[in-house]
C-alpha cells in the first residue's frame, strides 16, 4: 500500500519527497499545464528525480501510434516515468503493447467492466477518479469495491486518485483501493487531529518542573 501526490507542482512534490513515505506521483495533461505549460518532459524529469517510485505521465494522443510516438518521448526521461493511458479501446490495445517494457497505469475508469479490460490488458494499475465517480456514477467508493472484485486474482492493483477530502481518502482505503494519489494538502490533513495536538501539549505540560 503506498500513498502517491497528485500534482506537478514542483514546489509541492519537494515537499512530498521530504516526508520520506510518498512514492511517487501521478500527473495529467491539466497539472503539467499548471505547472509548466510549454516544457511538459522537463517537469516530468524533475519530478521523476524527486521520487523512489513511479512518476505517471497522461497520453494524450488517442490512436496507438500516436501514443506510442508520444510514450517515446516520455519514457527515456528516467526509469521511473510510467504511463497513464485513458480507457478507451485503442488505449488497451496500447497497454498491452507497453507494459512489457514499462509501468502502466489505465485511467478514466468510470465501470468494473472497463476496470476488468484493463487489467487483462496488461496494465499494472488502474487509476479511477474518486470524486467525479461520486459525481456521475453514485458512490466512488462503491465503485472502487467493485472495481477491486473484479480484478482479483489479476497482478493490477487500484491507485485512487481524484481524491478531495481526508474522508473520501479514507473511505477510498476501506473500500480496498491498494494505494491513493493525492493532493499535497489532502496528505497534510490526514496527518492532523486536534486530539494528538492536545496530547503533545499534555506531555510537555507533564515534563516540565
Amino acid at each position: 500500500m503506498a500513498v502517491f501526490l497528485d500534482s506537478a507542482n514542483l514546489d509541492h512534490a519537494r515537499e512530498a519527497a521530504d516526508l520520506g513515505f510518498v512514492s511517487g506521483a501521478t500527473t495529467n495533461p491539466k497539472l503539467l499545464a499548471q505547472a509548466a505549460p510549454s516544457n511538459a518532459q522537463e517537469v516530468m524529469g524533475n519530478l521523476a528525480a524527486l521520487f523512489r517510485g513511479p512518476v505517471f505521465y497522461q497520453l494524450q494522443a488517442r490512436t496507438k501510434d500516436g501514443m506510442r510516438r508520444e510514450a517515446e518521448r516520455f519514457v527515456k526521461i528516467a526509469p521511473n516515468v510510467g504511463l497513464k493511458i485513458m480507457c478507451h479501446l485503442a488505449g488497451l490495445g496500447f497497454v498491452a503493447e507497453a507494459s512489457q517494457e514499462v509501468k502502466v497505469a489505465v485511467t478514466g475508469v468510470f465501470s468494473p467492466s472497463q476496470a476488468y479490460l484493463a487489467a487483462q490488458a496488461g496494465a499494472h494499475y488502474i487509476i479511477p477518479y474518486v470524486n467525479r465517480l461520486t459525481r456521475y456514477v453514485g458512490s466512488g467508493p462503491r465503485a472502487i469495491a467493485d472495481m477491486v472484485k473484479v480484478i482479483s486474482g489479476t497482478p493490477c492493483e487500484i491507485l485512487a486518485a481524484g481524491i478531495k477530502t481526508t474522508a473520501e481518502a479514507v473511505d477510498t482505503l476501506l473500500a480496498g483501493a491498494h494505494h491513493v494519489s493525492l493532493p499535497l494538502e489532502v496528505i497534510k490533513e490526514m496527518a492532523r487531529s486536534p486530539w494528538t495536538e492536545q496530547a503533545m501539549d499534555d506531555f510537555d505540560a507533564a515534563s516540565r518542573p
